[in-house]
């Protein structure tokens, strides 16, 4: 089984991340853990830069699971970006983060999640971050 879960540097990436992490302990998968940004600007909230990446990679070392780990930049809709990397790696289960928005947020900014969701070609396990 191959998982690609969309992981950013928040708390809805780190969900994800935590609970690709549990579906591929249990059924024996192979974990990729997509960090796919634009690069359009200078510095981007959402990129996973060499330092965090160090530590990402010394995580997923340490959890036993088998993984890759694939910083991308790609221009365009994150959303699509995902969207590709699991068609091109044939996953078998994507996993995302989920943040509350509002309704006039979503009607404004469009939402990758409601995307990705209806458009995969696989399974898609959306999980939301632990509220502080």
């Amino acid at each position: 089984m191959r998982i690609v879960v969309a992981y950013i540097p928040t708390p809805q990436g780190e969900a994800a991340l935590d609970r690709a992490l549990e579906e591929a302990r249990a059924h024996g998968g192979e974990l990729v853990v997509l960090n796919a940004a634009r690069g359009e600007a200078p510095l981007e909230s959402n990129r996973l830069y060499d330092d965090g990446a160090v530590e990402l990679d010394a995580r997923l070392a340490e959890a036993g699971v088998p993984y890759t780990l694939r910083r991308e930049l790609r221009p365009g809709d994150p959303g699509q970006n995902v969207l590709d990397a699991a068609r091109e790696l044939d996953a078998d289960m994507i996993v995302i983060g989920l943040r509350r928005r509002s309704p006039t947020g979503k009607l404004l900014f469009g939402s990758n999640a409601q995307r990705i969701l209806l458009e995969a070609h696989c399974p898609v396990l959306a999980v939301k971050a632990t509220e502080s």
